[in-house]
């Protein structure tokens, strides 16, 4: 098969490595990709999110099946212009998206199927939102609706940051996404993600993995797309995942059939659990950024047969075989990230790693210039490892971190603090 992956970041080089260790795989074009994917295939400087341009290079390429990574291509409507191309492709409809790109949409499907979730209300200007905030208290989340590539949350645990939040919202700082803000009770517990391939009507349960969103150890500090994940997740036991299924999932995969806007795809729960019950967070329409990473490392090559079945309506029956081990993933970033961080910094020492099927170091946010490793965003590489334990997988990653030179990057220390 000729695969094309769209994306640039760890994410799609976690996916670009698992495809490219299925025999299946003839030939793999990521676009755009960054620096560590184009060692491992061809690279297409092409707008994932122009479905033109996409359709274009799978004619050129004779693609015979697309994966699409991010969240925007999936809300741009790319999904749905490939399958009305005839294209096979992993990935939801632009309509089937908004359980992503629209907080309030979600709400709704949960309040229409009945899924456990936190209380909420919308609202589309400051002051309203204000009153809302100051009549309920802290601790409170307040989000902006729409897409703001994993940030435009804010945990308040004082009304001043609830209000700041709103203001800030409101103000601008998300553009488009902020246009309306979902204000939401606040869950306690401890959080945890579950990952489910949906063929449109049959669930195919793909693991579960935690994130750790905060910038700082112990999990302080403001929130970030992610710092560090691990899988599985203790927390998310055989009979958590049960309720999940049954009461979250199952019944949103049958609302959205039955609004005539089936979901086709992975389906990422963000959940809450408190005292041996699982509540939603929110949904994420593709896999989640680091916890992809750790994911694919334990899937390997299965996670291409995996994803085709799930593009072609194909899952009922099927499962997904795991070792039994543990993979844990460290975010190095620039310095100053989530805020302002310096780019164009050069990045060393990653030579000299022997990567393997236990350890890889996925490049997140690379480029190469003048034959060097350039950092080119907020979270640059994710280190990467797998053991029979997760001590073992967290040393291995530490270990591998600590061989690269890399002075104007940082990591947390504590990535799988939780579970050990």
């Amino acid at each position: 098969m000729n695969i094309l992956i769209l994306g640039s970041g760890g994410r799609e080089h976690a996916l670009a490595w698992a495809v490219k260790q299925n025999p299946k795989c003839d030939r793999l074009i990521v676009a755009p990709g960054n620096a560590g994917i184009g060692q491992i295939a061809d690279l297409a400087q092409i707008d994932p999110c122009d479905a033109a341009a996409v359709l274009a290079c799978v004619a050129e390429n004779a693609i015979d099946f697309v994966i699409i990574g991010p969240e925007a291509p999936l809300a741009a409507g790319v999904a749905d212009a490939l399958r009305a191309a005839g294209v096979l492709t992993f990935g939801p409809s632009a309509a089937a998206a908004q359980l992503e790109a629209s907080k309030a949409f979600t709400k709704e499907v949960c309040d229409a199927c009945g899924a456990p979730t936190a209380a909420w209300a919308r609202f589309e200007a400051l002051d309203p939102a204000l009153d809302y905030v100051r009549a309920c208290g802290a601790p409170i989340v307040v989000k902006a609706d729409g897409l703001a590539a994993g940030k435009g949350v804010i945990v308040a645990m004082t009304l001043a940051e609830a209000e700041a939040g709103l203001r800030e919202i409101f103000g601008g700082a998300f553009g488009a996404a902020g246009a309306e803000v979902v204000i939401e009770e606040y869950m306690a517990g401890e959080e945890a993600s579950f990952f489910v391939l949906c063929d449109g009507k049959d669930v195919l349960p793909l693991g579960t993995a935690q994130d750790h969103k905060r910038v700082g150890e112990g999990d302080t500090g403001p929130n970030t797309g992610g710092m560090g994940a691990y899988s599985p997740a203790p927390v998310l036991s055989e009979a958590l995942q049960a309720q999940v299924l049954a009461q979250i999932i199952r019944p949103t995969v049958a609302e959205m059939a039955a609004r005539g806007t089936p979901f086709q795809g992975v389906l990422y729960a963000g959940l809450m659990i408190d005292q041996g019950r699982a509540r939603l967070v929110e949904y994420n329409v593709r896999f989640g950024d680091p916890e992809c990473q750790v994911l694919m490392l334990r899937l390997g090559a299965q996670a291409l047969d995996l994803l085709q079945a799930c593009a072609e309506g194909r899952l009922a029956g099927l499962s997904a075989t795991w070792a039994e081990d543990h993979a844990l993933t460290v975010v190095m970033a620039a310095k100053g990230y989530p805020g302002a961080y310096q780019k164009g910094s050069e990045i060393k020492g990653l030579d000299a790693l022997a990567e393997s099927s236990t350890r890889m170091v996925f490049h997140a946010g690379t480029a190469l210039k003048e034959g060097k490793l350039i950092a080119t965003g907020g979270r640059v590489l994710n280190v990467t490892a797998r053991g029979a334990s997760l001590q073992e997988a967290q040393a291995r990653a530490y270990q591998m971190l600590d061989a690269i030179d890399w002075p104007e990057g940082f990591c947390r220390r504590d990535i799988g603090w939780r579970a050990l």
